[in-house]
């Protein structure tokens, strides 16, 4: 993926920053004392809403805290769907989509990350990890703005925030940059906006 021009800055007004950051320590908290079980229904839902998927999807290779997509993206690839898999470029640019399939080859990215050894593809669909969520389409990312960037470099592509619903919060901040989710998938529901 190559956007078609440089995206602006995702920084956040200081008040919004502040708040933020204080979400992010307690949504870090809630994500890694979850009950990993929950993770298998964030993907038999996944699986339900892609089923029908023709596009490429970009999934995500997990951290260790992470919900771990790697069994749907092994039953999308068995589903003849192409997947990819984000390189995390050097801050201030859009994530690089990469194609992956069952026997890649992984490399070792930026902040403990892992990406196939493939061609760059663009997807039509990205799966947006959440560290937290709320009612009204916002969502709270690691504050690096990688998938601002790169949904405001794919204006067509479908995002699909996933998260336990744990990371439910009442209200998130919303800055200047934060790009909208077309839904939210967690373990209870799909959560669809406009």
């Amino acid at each position: 993926m190559v956007a078609p021009h440089t995206p602006p800055p995702c920084n956040d007004p200081p008040d919004v920053a502040a708040r933020k950051k204080d979400l992010r320590v307690h949504c870090m908290a809630a994500l890694r004392a979850r009950e990993v079980t929950r993770d298998q229904g964030i993907i038999h839902n996944l699986e339900r809403l892609l089923h029908r998927s023709a596009g490429p999807v970009a999934c995500v290779w997990p951290l260790p805290h992470e919900v771990d997509l790697r069994p749907l993206c092994h039953k999308l690839a068995e589903w003849g769907i192409q997947v990819a898999l984000p390189q995390t470029p050097p801050r201030g640019t859009p994530l690089v989509f990469r194609q992956w399939h069952p026997g890649s080859t992984m490399l070792t990215g930026r902040f403990g990350t892992h990406y196939p050894d493939g061609p760059v593809m663009e997807p039509d669909l990205v799966l947006v990890p959440l560290l937290g969520f709320d009612r009204a389409g916002h969502r709270l990312g690691y504050g690096g703005g990688y998938y601002d960037r790169t949904l405001a470099a794919l204006p067509h592509a479908t995002s699909i925030g996933y998260a336990p619903s744990t990371q439910e919060v009442g209200h998130l901040p919303c800055g200047p940059y934060d790009q909208p989710l077309s839904c939210i998938v967690t373990e209870k529901e799909v959560i669809r906006f406009d």
